[in-house]
């Protein structure tokens, strides 16, 4: 659930400006999370979430991560990636994610927070994560790095 729940944050920050940790309770109990104050402080600890200035004068939160190097892999996509993803694979420039069921939804937000070089974009089900990637280069070079983390 803790997995499901932080991948909906992610999910949540990165579509809308959250300013507040109320406002994120709120949207996760719309979601059909239920939680507390407490629980929204600690996974915003966990995510090491930080408040950042928008265009509009606000602050809200997002991830900390570099958009620019896919190498800065943080612990909240180590962790989630790790407990989620039992295989990765490519064929030309297309990688495939294999994951435990119901889990592919949560790695491919965290997936997403990174900002890999060469990733056009992703799409998850229920089990499994497709990446897009420009070319079988790319494709190669993200199915390497993955492999490493999925790795037990």
């Amino acid at each position: 659930m803790k997995l499901k729940r932080h991948a909906k944050i992610l999910e949540l920050i990165s579509e809308s400006n959250i300013n507040t940790q109320e406002e994120l309770q709120d949207r996760l109990n719309q979601e059909g999370f239920s939680v507390t104050q407490a629980t929204v402080s600690r996974d915003i600890k966990e995510l090491r979430l930080i408040k950042t200035l928008a265009s509009d004068g606000t602050y809200h939160y997002t991830t900390h991560a570099d958009k620019n190097t896919k190498n800065d892999l943080s612990f909240k996509f180590h962790a989630i990636f790790s407990e989620a993803v039992h295989s990765v694979d490519y064929a030309q420039n297309l990688v495939v994610v294999k994951c435990y069921t119901g889990m592919a939804n949560a790695a491919c937000a965290a997936l997403d927070s990174i900002h890999w070089k060469g990733l056009v974009g992703t799409i998850a089900g229920d089990d499994t994560i497709l990446l897009v990637m420009k070319d079988e280069t790319f494709a190669q070079g993200i199915t390497d790095e993955l492999n490493k983390l999925a790795a037990k």
